[in-house]
């Protein structure tokens, strides 16, 4: 069988309107990340969650000095998600005190201040080990620069944009960074489902089966998209309620639309695999077509043992923001004070929050309109 042709291509919703160009991530600092917790420590306990600050290390990396420091196993120290190496990224570890080699809250800290490579926030007790998830999401305050656009049209672009994702959300696609170089992540995890390739590496296996898990969301989202549009559910969906995480079968669209309208619920896209909960009806018919195109089967990624979750389908930005150079406003007869001072020369100041798990260059991409194919890596908090 030959191997399908795997397009990394994806619409827009927001295709009308203009973007600003530019270049992202031209620095570290241009790419700022705040880990919003799930739970804050309580002041007690057997474990000390040590919030850092760094640049130009992976979270691994940090996770693997702070367990060297302390003499603990591989896997002791605990994190909530991933975060990326070219960046300047905020977050949580926790050590497990009684397995340290230095029990004293005080010493403790002092060793991280005079051994550790990041910048010490705080330190807090706390009673369980912090692990993969436990987080709300990201706070990203993005610097985009070089954007061929006078200041004003920069603006105006970037406001009209802001408006649309604002009022009608974003797809929550996964990033092209996830898929490795050209896509090569989605063969080789193609490759292992069809049985034309094996690994020994069991943590590499799955990854690769997830980027092609991953990919099949994005081709239903860009679908979905492209045949019913971002404004409707459909009948069938499985949906989720925003506040509550909640899931339910939408058996009434009409009672349920006037709840998508007003950003309560979403539906959500298949991650598929063994115990996915499918979709019914319409809904269903839709990513049944996906799967059937896809050259594999659930069967198969039973063997290879993905169980297949949900994933939000739309991701709500409302407080999507964008500022850019005041003294090019000043420049172009503006006066708007709202600007940060001083970013580089020509650029924009992009924030928005977003969930864990999703990507920020999903939101990045509607605003540069430019090809994200080289961007850098973004790793999930999934």
């Amino acid at each position: 069988m030959a191997t399908p042709d795997f397009s990394l291509n994806l619409p827009y919703i927001t295709a009308d309107l203009p973007g600003i160009g530019g270049q992202l991530r031209a620095e570290p600092d241009h790419f700022v990340v705040e880990e919003l917790p799930l739970y804050e420590p309580q002041g007690d306990g057997p474990h000390l969650y040590v919030n850092v600050t760094k640049v130009g290390l992976t979270t691994k990396d940090v996770q693997k000095q702070l367990e060297q420091l302390f003499g603990l196993r591989s896997g002791d120290v605990g994190f909530a998600g991933m975060k990326d190496k070219q960046a300047r990224t905020t977050q949580t570890f926790s050590i497990p005190i009684e397995l340290a080699n230095e029990q004293n809250v005080d010493a403790i800290t002092r060793r991280l201040e005079q051994n550790l490579p990041v910048t010490l926030n705080w330190v807090k007790r706390h009673r369980n080990k912090l692990k993969t998830g436990h987080l709300l999401g990201n706070r990203f305050h993005i610097t985009v620069t070089d954007s061929p656009l006078e200041p004003t049209q920069m603006l105006a672009n970037a406001q009209a944009i802001v408006q649309r994702l604002r009022t009608d959300g974003a797809p929550n696609f996964f990033g092209v960074q996830r898929f490795g170089d050209r896509g090569h992540n989605i063969e080789r995890g193609y490759a292992l489902l069809t049985g034309s390739q094996r690994i020994k590496d069991r943590w590499l296996r799955r990854f690769l089966v997830s980027s092609y898990q991953s990919y099949l969301c994005n081709c239903y989202l860009a679908r979905r998209l492209a045949t019913v549009g971002f404004a409707r559910l459909l009948l069938g969906d499985v949906a989720k309620k925003y506040k509550t995480g909640g899931i339910f079968t939408v058996e009434d669209v009409a009672a349920e639309q006037p709840r998508y309208a007003a950003q309560e619920i979403s539906f959500t896209a298949p991650l598929f695999g063994a115990k996915m909960r499918s979709a019914e009806a319409e809904a269903g018919q839709l990513e049944e077509a996906i799967l059937a195109e896809s050259g594999v089967s659930i069967k198969q990624f039973q063997a290879a043992r993905m169980d297949g979750t949900r994933r939000l389908g739309r991701l709500l930005v409302p407080d999507l923001a964008v500022q850019i150079d005041s003294a090019a406003l000043q420049a172009s007869g503006q006066t708007d004070t709202s600007v940060t001072e001083n970013p580089a020369k020509g650029s924009m100041i992009v924030t928005f929050t977003l969930p864990k798990g999703a990507f920020a260059t999903t939101i990045m991409r509607e605003v540069m309109k430019v090809d994200m194919l080289n961007a850098p890596n973004e790793d999930l908090d999934e």
